[in-house]
């Protein structure tokens, strides 16, 4: 019996380990599956469209029954903000990846992704939502992190070097698709860095403002139930103003209905529950901290489904993104551990009563401190993963 009960507790432990492999596997298989929808001549509008509608039918039930005790009224302020994630987050963030993945490959596109902590830690400063904290430990961590993504970034865009062939197989699903020349894969190589970075650009503003949209409205299922069905009626506006044949917009029984159903129900779906598990669980930095997973995953597709060559300039300037994600996050990480100490040794002090005169609470230089940090650490990390709101 005891050793069934530390079998029990191991499992319980890696549960959220587990989950967050899942996690990115599923995220891995959308990234595969937009490139193979694209290769079968499958509209990218089109595609953005039926996702969204497909989470918003998928998600909108489920939402009106997990909280219909606790979701506050609907204002009209939420509504323009689910529009503003709907677009910045869902529309106009997929739509630039989605071409960019096409232009490159799955796995240039997954390297950029990891751009998005840096991208928001510079966007929250502007926004004053964040602090540089140049004296600091942490904060030369993120400024440092920041510039080796952006430098990782800049490596993937202008340096291809020469291939890597680690494996070999006969598996290609692209079999039908079309070789560009080589001139031709370079201009497209360039201008899907430029999308991938856009992409990344306006999914960390819909980070921003995700951030004011829940203050005010703590609901998680109904925030994304309200962002996917926005996002629909935007995706499917556009849609319909580029892409006017309406046979376009059948849906048969192949890789074009597979896609969309997989990333509405699944992508967007499915694995918001489980991103929402493992951060109750373990917090928001660690499910972060599993974003490079997904590169690699995506890369040993590529590799082996797609016949997609890896080159030396994407490993390392993945090598690079990935080690300025981890600096950006162990920044967030050490000033949070730092403010929580603060906290801590605050509540001690008025248990004590100390910094009590008179009946009076008087203000203390760590309660002050304490505030300050916690005021700039508004933008906590789990708004830094491009996870939970991979559901766009």
């Amino acid at each position: 019996m005891v050793n069934v009960a530390k079998i029990c507790n191991v499992i319980h432990g890696l549960k959220p380990v587990l989950l967050m492999v899942l996690v990115q596997t599923i995220f891995a298989g959308v990234n595969v599956l937009y490139k193979l929808a694209a290769s079968d001549g499958m509209h990218l509008p089109i595609l953005v469209a039926y996702r969204f509608l497909f989470a918003a039918a998928f998600f909108c039930p489920i939402a009106l029954f997990v909280e219909r005790k606790k979701r506050p009224k609907l204002t009209w302020m939420i509504l323009l903000q689910a529009f503003g994630c709907a677009l910045f987050g869902g529309t106009l963030a997929q739509n630039l990846f989605i071409k960019a993945l096409v232009l490159t490959s799955p796995t240039f596109a997954a390297a950029t992704t990891n751009l998005v902590p840096a991208i928001t830690f510079v966007l929250a400063v502007c926004f004053r939502m964040e602090r540089l904290g140049w004296m600091t430990h942490p904060g030369t961590a993120k400024i440092i992190g920041t510039a080796f993504g952006v430098g990782g970034a800049m490596l993937l865009t202008f340096y291809k070097g020469v291939d890597l062939h680690m494996w070999k197989t006969n598996v290609n699903l692209l079999n039908g698709q079309h070789h560009a020349s080589n001139s031709q894969h370079s201009s497209n190589r360039v201008m899907g860095s430029l999308l991938a970075m856009a992409s990344c650009i306006s999914y960390s503003l819909w980070l921003i403002l995700q951030t004011k949209m829940v203050k005010k409205f703590p609901c998680p299922y109904s925030v994304t139930a309200l962002t996917s069905v926005m996002g629909g009626v935007q995706a499917t506006v556009y849609g319909l103003s580029t892409e006017r044949h309406w046979g376009d917009w059948k849906l048969g029984w192949n890789v074009r209905l597979l896609t969309v159903a997989y990333t509405g129900m699944v992508g967007s779906g499915l694995m918001f529950t489980l991103i929402t598990w493992c951060v109750q669980m373990r917090g928001p930095l660690f499910v972060s901290a599993f974003n490079p997973l997904m590169l690699v995953i995506v890369a040993i597709a590529g590799s082996l489904l797609l016949n997609e060559s890896l080159h030396l300039g994407s490993v390392l300037g993945a090598i690079l993104i990935i080690f300025g994600l981890y600096a950006v996050l162990w920044g967030k990480w050490e000033e949070e551990k730092r403010v929580a100490q603060l906290r801590r040794l605050k509540e001690s002090s008025i248990e004590t009563g100390e910094g009590v005169v008179d009946g009076e609470s008087m203000p203390s230089s760590l309660e002050v401190l304490a505030d300050s940090d916690s005021k700039h650490t508004s933008v906590q990390s789990g708004n830094i993963e491009p996870g939970i709101s991979r559901l766009l």
